[in-house]
């Protein structure tokens, strides 16, 4: 006796409208339990999806290019009885093939997806949207065309005719239509020209390699960060020399159990504690920049280089944990980041950021503000300098402090004292205890 299971989307973290990357699989294709049998590209990430039951596949009902939802069917397998990973909600009444399709979810094996901005989507390119962000209702256009119409402030209801079936408006007619008006005059309404189509390819030999969706999603959100922010950058120095040797000293107690403590962990509790010292640093104006929304909890974003793009894990409430537990919690996301696993809450409700190149190298460098918030912390490699200490030089080490924030919400006076408190208390750790 056999089985027509529909393998379907599960619950992936309260995002839809995820697209579709790779179809691996085909109808006759014999699948086994947990080989995967799509990637799912959201706008952070990559998942996989495994089947959850094994056998032969009768019909695939995604293509590379189709955007899905929890609930979406992704193909139809038949399975012997005893290849039925779970059971189904239809039994047979018979002994014939024929049955009603049992619903069976696929469950992920790798999940990741990013928050998008909580802040209002403003005009990234073309004219100005209509009011309240809202798009026109005449247009022939999906949800999900909308939505990402909304989010490049495009009027859809501007777009006259459609590519799709019965003049449909896709995606690639409203990135069309961005073109057209970027090349005809201005983008976001002031006017600035478009960068010119050159092809390269006349002088030399050339090869295309298209960019992951998640670098080309993270580049559209800090455009629109760039166009619509007036960032100010002030840099500063902290002098970790105590700090260095204190961490030394905990890593060689704790060399058994295989934790390594980094300065990033002493990095977070410095900032919390001038967060706590200047709370216009935690907050985010709202959308129609009237009023400074002040928040009470302390999550701090942590940026992940990964293989397919940058990522910003959230750690929550951090201000309630101890060094070893942040060493231990950024340890987990940041594996978690690498190996595609992060889910959408992992990566909403930062406070601040903190985007380290520590590890790389470097003197200094501009981060870009990860709005709605209205700082970021950027951290470059110590280096050991000659300082004057009064009667001599002596060498002690200095970490490189980067803090760019939104000049709408932090004047300069004030993005300098918080630089200096992150400094400060850097220099004596012991001012962390009070």
């Amino acid at each position: 006796m056999s089985f027509l299971i529909e393998l379907k989307v599960p619950d992936i973290g309260n995002v839809s409208d995820v697209e579709v990357a790779e179809v691996l699989i085909q109808p006759g294709d014999v699948i086994e339990l947990d080989q995967t049998i799509v990637i799912m590209e959201s706008d952070k990430a990559t998942m996989d999806l495994p089947a959850s039951a094994a056998g032969t596949v009768e019909e695939v009902k995604v293509k590379v290019g189709d955007t899905v939802s929890e609930g979406s069917l992704i193909a139809t397998v038949r399975a012997s009885t005893d290849e039925v990973a779970r059971p189904a909600k239809e039994t047979p009444e018979s002994s014939e093939e024929k049955s009603e399709p049992a619903e069976v979810a696929v469950q992920p094996a790798e999940q990741q997806a990013a928050a998008k901005p909580e802040q209002k989507p403003q005009p990234a390119a073309t004219q100005a949207p209509p009011a309240a962000g809202r798009v026109s209702s005449k247009a022939h256009a999906s949800p999900a065309v909308r939505r990402f119409a909304r989010e490049l402030g495009v009027d859809i209801g501007k777009i006259e005719q459609g590519s799709g079936n019965k003049g449909r408006i896709l995606k690639e007619d409203v990135k069309k239509f961005i073109t057209q008006v970027m090349s005809s005059g201005g983008v976001s309404g002031g006017g600035i020209p478009a960068i010119p189509a050159v092809d390269f390819s006349r002088f030399g030999d050339i090869e295309e390699k298209p960019l992951s969706k998640i670098k080309r999603l993270t580049g559209q959100g800090m455009s629109r960060v760039w166009l619509n922010l007036p960032m100010v950058t002030q840099h500063g120095e902290a002098d970790i020399t105590e700090m260095e040797a204190f961490r030394k000293s905990l890593n060689q107690q704790q060399a058994t159990d295989g934790r390594k403590i980094t300065p990033l962990a002493f990095i977070i509790k410095a900032l919390l504690a001038a967060m706590r010292q200047y709370p216009q640093f935690n907050a985010s104006l709202s959308a129609d920049g009237d009023k400074l929304i002040l928040k009470k909890y302390y999550n701090i974003g942590i940026a992940v280089d990964t293989a397919n793009g940058l990522v910003v894990p959230v750690i929550r409430d951090a201000d309630q944990k101890s060094i070893i537990e942040l060493v231990d919690e950024m340890t987990g996301l940041s594996d978690k980041a690498r190996q595609g696993k992060l889910l959408p809450a992992d990566m909403q409700g930062g406070c601040m950021t903190i985007s380290s190149l520590g590890g790389i190298g470097g003197t200094a460098f501009t981060p870009i503000v990860n709005a709605p918030e209205v700082a970021i912390l950027g951290v470059s490699r110590a280096t050991m300098k000659p300082f004057w200490n009064g009667q001599e030089f002596v060498p002690r080490l200095m970490l490189p402090l980067d803090l760019t924030y939104d000049h709408r919400v932090i004047d300069g006076a004030d993005g300098a004292r918080f630089v200096v408190a992150i400094a400060e208390y850097l220099d004596d750790i012991r001012r962390l205890l009070l």
